[in-house]
């Protein structure tokens, strides 16, 4: 049979496919939730839809003054965290490396001692009364984005007999449609625990798991202040950052 002439229809709109392959493995035998949390049937693939190709748009009405000052944003007046002060920034991109502007970074963490603010905190270190340990800010128009907190802690975790979890920031980030929601974790360069974390073993892409590292930038810091930490970020395709052992998104 001779072939077909007609050229294929181009894809109209959507976005690049996620990379799987540099995706972990949902299911971990070593991270123990996993075992019972982790899907047991093939995924299933369905093309965006219009609803996810849109919105959400933020404004930075959104926001408040000190959202983005982990610092003092739960402070009493005068006083401030305690703990190594540190900046994070870096830059949100697309799948084509171009800056996503106007996306909402909601960032959550333990405090300098490794303690949540929560009720079914375990871990016996002390609460810090002015650290809350959430904040939130917008990226500008060419996708930079920057916070001040307090390094977080590493803390033990009840997986195995003697683990304990990296120090690391959890991100929230949803850019300017559903389709690039994106749940990460950021891990500090030189922290002797990544490599011994039962979660982070799940992402066996060297790569992936080194986008998950923020890397010393001394060109940002504030002398005598605060150091600085850079963290990009990329919401899909190839290079997308990975968040554990879950897939998150379409």
């Amino acid at each position: 049979m001779p072939p077909d002439p007609t050229p294929p229809s181009p894809p109209l709109g959507g976005f690049m496919a996620r990379n799987r392959a540099a995706q972990p493995a949902a299911f971990h035998p070593a991270y123990k939730t996993s075992v019972w949390r982790s899907p047991r049937a093939p995924l299933l693939s369905f093309p965006s839809s219009l609803s996810e190709e849109t919105g959400p748009v933020f404004g930075h009405s959104l926001l408040g003054p000190l959202d983005a000052d982990l610092l003092s944003n739960f402070a009493a007046p005068g006083e401030t965290a305690i703990g190594p002060r540190i900046i994070v920034h870096g830059r949100v991109v697309d799948e084509s490396g171009r800056g996503v502007p106007g996306a909402l970074v909601e960032v959550w963490q333990a405090n300098a001692g490794g303690r949540y603010r929560h009720a079914k905190e375990g871990y016996l270190a002390p609460l810090d009364p002015n650290f809350g340990g959430c904040g939130r800010c917008l990226t500008d128009a060419e996708g930079h984005y920057s916070f001040r907190t307090v390094m977080p802690g590493p803390y033990p975790w009840p997986n195995g007999g003697n683990d304990w979890r990296p120090a690391h920031i959890h991100l929230s980030l949803l850019g300017p449609s559903f389709a690039q929601r994106l749940i990460t974790q950021m891990y500090f360069e030189g922290d002797p625990l990544i490599s011994l974390c039962p979660i982070l073993g799940a992402v066996t892409d060297a790569a992936a798991l080194q986008r998950l590292v923020a890397t010393l930038d001394m060109q940002a810091t504030l002398p005598m202040d605060s150091r600085a930490f850079r963290f990009d970020i990329v919401l899909r395709g190839r290079r997308q950052s990975v968040f554990e052992n879950r897939k998150e998104g379409l």
